[in-house]
């Protein structure tokens, strides 16, 4: 089993408007393969915040959205993305308690949570967010510790959770990911751990506890789960991907290998001093000093590694897309050859 390295994408900007990320949190894709970019940008000031579309080729098609004040096009504090099966864009946000829903051009088409009506159910610190076979919406409620179920005509199915540890029990979920059989899979963030359910938000069973060792989670913030049934779960605490099979059996870790993306390729081509700099340095340290060994110290202290991996996405193509908000940047891997 092998999850290869592909590519990168992203370059670290702070200008608020344009190719680059600053905090990105999330990707997702629409029908056509383009890709859409949740770029949280400095949320206090409202500063990049936005969704950014391009294509695997790094090929840059547009931008909409900005901070920090409210209104159709205005997100404070946004968390995740998906497409539904009408390539309508939904983007949770935690400030707001609502999902926002866009089609493929940015332009507003409605909203979950507040109002009356369909699509009017209360949300409290929405997050995660995915949708099924059946166009059924899953959405993580961080504030709130449940998962909702609402069906493509904007009805509550159920609502299932409560603060705590048990089974159906959770601490700040984030992530959330369906699976070919239906079954959902959650990011019990505080309580280090996924949670599987059926279809129905019946318990399944859980994978991971805390810690750092094969297995165990620091702060699991999304998972993604691929035609077989393995888990990528962003290990967000201890800097790491870690990959399970079906039954939750650990099977490999992956730490990253990013390379410089075509976005940085074109800047440093404009910068040569900054170029030259680069080439003379050593950007991959593997030995670091004693007191620089945490997860979270190696992680901002050598490059190709991750450093803030929040989110795990699958394309249509066999793709694994680690999103790093510290490092600003998109890891591409294959997975193809991945099976139990």
């Amino acid at each position: 089993m092998k999850t290869k390295y592909l590519k990168t994408i992203g370059i670290k900007t702070n200008q608020p408007v344009g190719r680059g990320f600053l905090f990105p949190y999330d990707v997702t894709f629409d029908s056509s393969g383009m890709i859409y970019a949740l770029n949280r940008g400095r949320i206090s000031q409202g500063l990049g915040t936005r969704i950014q579309i391009f294509d695997y080729d790094e090929e840059w098609y547009g931008e909409f959205g900005e901070g920090r004040v409210t209104g159709p096009l205005n997100f404070l504090i946004p968390v995740a993305t998906a497409f539904n099966s009408k390539d309508e864009l939904f983007v949770t946000d935690e400030g707001s308690g609502e999902v926002k829903v866009f089609n493929q051009k940015g332009l507003p088409l409605y909203q979950v949570g507040g109002g009356s009506g369909p699509w009017s159910c209360d949300l409290k610190g929405p997050s995660g967010i995915a949708f099924d076979s059946n166009d059924n919406l899953y959405i993580t409620e961080r504030s709130a510790s449940r998962l909702t179920k609402i069906d493509g005509d904007g009805n509550v199915i159920f609502r299932v959770g409560e603060p705590g540890d048990g089974e159906l029990q959770f601490n700040m979920p984030w992530g959330v990911v369906t699976d070919g059989k239906g079954y959902v899979y959650v990011a019990d963030w505080r309580n280090d751990r996924i949670q599987k359910l059926d279809p129905d938000g019946n318990f399944v069973t859980s994978f991971g506890q805390s810690g750092n060792s094969e297995g165990q989670f620091n702060r699991p913030s999304s998972v993604a789960v691929d035609s077989q049934g393995n888990m990528y779960v962003t290990d967000w605490g201890n800097e790491r991907v870690q990959v399970l099979n079906s039954e939750g059996r650990f099977l490999h870790v992956v730490e990253g290998q990013a390379t410089l993306s075509k976005w940085a390729e074109q800047w440093l081509e404009v910068n040569q001093d900054e170029y030259s700099a680069r080439r003379s340095s050593n950007l991959s340290i593997l030995d670091l000093p004693a007191h620089l060994q945490t997860p979270y110290q190696v992680g901002s202290q050598t490059e190709h590694l991750f450093w803030g991996p929040v989110s795990a996405k699958i394309d249509a193509f066999d793709r694994l897309f680690i999103t790093e908000h510290s490092r600003a940047r998109i890891q591409v891997f294959d997975i193809s050859g991945n099976s139990d």
